[in-house]
């Protein structure tokens, strides 16, 4: 017999009249025993629903299930002058269409505008040696040149706001020549040779998202500006 219905048959007994004695050993330790498990359980379950009512009113969402950001670009197409088979181009074409409702990344005969690379380079450089002369840390730097420019099969349209004063963008551009560059550190170790390759590829990753979310912002900022005519 457990020692709960131990314990019940005890209960039982002794309102009957027929126990006088003390309930059976060891009956009242197990359901003790029980009794605080159970408080134990209870509270763990409160902490946790009180944990995720904190993170949900802070705005928390698990990783991969938050939207993008808004940027709407201010025109429905624009083409890409990157390869389409690179994990950018597929990146960046997510993003915009993600982000920015009713824009289509389409073929540059299609589009209103076009994103042109001037320049995109990726280095390495060592931040600093240890007393033996060799790297300790690193820097890792992308630089990102670009422009956005009106497509020549797409009308212009007409400039926002008054002229500006010179140096202006050229007419037919929405984004004059912009680069952006980005660095992340990142310490080495001999000992470590492995975990440091797959640190750093996180941390090549994690420029990329930066430059793209960064692109999208400075396309949604894009306003097609007219020169100055004296």
């Amino acid at each position: 017999m457990s020692p709960h219905a131990a314990l019940r048959a005890w209960n039982s007994a002794s309102r009957a009249g027929n126990i006088r004695s003390l309930p059976p050993k060891g009956a009242h330790a197990s359901l003790g025993t029980a009794l605080q498990e159970a408080s134990m359980r209870a509270a763990k379950l409160s902490l946790v629903l009180l944990l995720i009512g904190l993170l949900s009113a802070c705005g928390f969402k698990l990783r991969g299930s938050a939207d993008l950001p808004a940027h709407q670009l201010p025109f429905s197409t624009i083409a890409l002058s990157l390869a389409d088979t690179s994990e950018f181009y597929a990146q960046l074409k997510r993003g915009i269409e993600a982000s920015s409702k009713g824009t289509r990344v389409v073929d540059s005969k299609e589009a209103e505008a076009v994103l042109v690379v001037l320049a995109d380079s990726s280095q390495k450089t060592i931040l600093s040696l240890s007393s033996g002369g060799k790297a300790r840390e690193y820097r890792l730097i992308r630089t990102f040149s670009f422009k956005v420019q009106a497509a020549n099969n797409s009308a212009a349209p007409a400039a926002q706001g008054r002229y500006v004063d010179a140096p202006t963008a050229p007419p037919n551009e929405y984004v004059p020549p912009n680069t952006i560059v980005l660095r992340r550190d990142i310490t080495y170790n001999d000992d470590l040779v492995l975990s440091k390759e797959s640190e750093e590829g996180l941390l090549w990753r994690d420029i990329q998202n930066d430059l793209v979310q960064q692109l999208l912002r400075r396309l949604a900022a894009a306003r097609l500006q007219t020169v100055k005519v004296d």
